[in-house]
């Protein structure tokens, strides 16, 4: 026991830790967190055909599940050809010496952060939860799970609708005639990349709406309230989303949206009753 209390020197003979004994077991678990997201990325380093031929560049080919599920959808709509793609918008073009190398460390590097999302969730909910009382620990029962379904799922969504839909128009837009597109690699996996996680952080809107709650700054009844004004915010990053002038387009990608503001509504209000049972 005395040589655990001088590994330990931070925390006192009644079992808590001082603030800098809290800082020291963060500093832990972000490096656990980052051991295991540089280890993943390392592992997919090595399989740089799959990471850029079958994840990143496939919203390029006009073969990509998306584009065909559109065309499907444009013959059960009896509108033609209207929503197929059939070209790829553009050629990729690498200008720097070292940009190839240097974007395969970084496509690794985020496929690591995305796979291992998860565990980095875990060691942080390790590190808050001691800090819980026991029935808030029940209540928050799942965090981890949540917070990592929803974050993969806006994954997926911005990967397989934000992202064909910002290719594709952004790959055929022309100010004119004689400018013809010809994108950098750089650009186009950091366009990818970028609409990818924004897509995911958006989606973490339940679990923030339930730490809002729990802290007393959000309640259901002002969610209900405001649900008009919510309404206009998320039309509006939608649109900042998907840059496209189809409505069509815009309304897919708000529903969503608007369909994780409802549940935050639920999440907010499960909170409140939650509080009221530990009260």
């Amino acid at each position: 026991m005395a040589i655990f209390n001088f590994l330990n020197p931070d925390k006192n003979p009644t079992g808590e830790m001082s603030f800098l004994g809290h800082l020291e077991a963060l500093r832990w678990h972000l490096f656990r967190s980052v051991v295991v997201v540089m280890s993943l990325a390392l592992i997919l380093f090595f399989f740089k055909e799959f990471l850029f031929d079958g994840v990143l560049l496939a919203p390029k080919n006009p073969h990509f599940i998306t584009y065909r599920a559109l065309c499907h959808l444009s013959a059960k709509l009896n509108l033609g050809d209207d929503l197929c793609i059939t070209t790829s918008p553009f050629i990729l073009i690498s200008t720097d010496i070292s940009a190839q190398f240097t974007t395969h460390m970084w496509v690794a590097f985020i496929a690591g952060l995305v796979c291992g999302f998860p565990y980095v969730v875990w060691e942080l909910w390790r590190f808050i939860k001691p800090a819980l009382h026991e029935k808030e620990r029940r209540y928050a029962t799942g965090i981890v799970f949540y917070t990592s379904f929803l974050f993969l799922l806006g994954v997926l969504f911005g990967y397989y609708i934000i992202t064909p839909m910002t290719v594709n128009f952004l790959g055929n837009y022309q100010v004119s005639t004689e400018v013809q597109n010809t994108i950098t690699l750089d650009s186009f996996i950091s366009t990818v990349t970028t609409m990818t996680l924004l897509t995911g952080i958006v989606f973490e809107l339940p679990i923030v709406v339930y730490f809002l709650t729990q802290i007393g700054i959000l309640t259901p009844t002002f969610m209900r309230t405001y649900r008009r004004h919510a309404v206009v915010v998320i039309l509006v990053i939608a649109a900042v989303i998907t840059p496209t002038s189809d409505a069509t387009t815009l309304i897919m990608v708000a529903l969503p949206l608007y369909f994780l503001y409802e549940i935050s509504i639920f999440v907010s209000a499960y909170v409140i009753r939650s509080k009221n049972k530990i009260a």
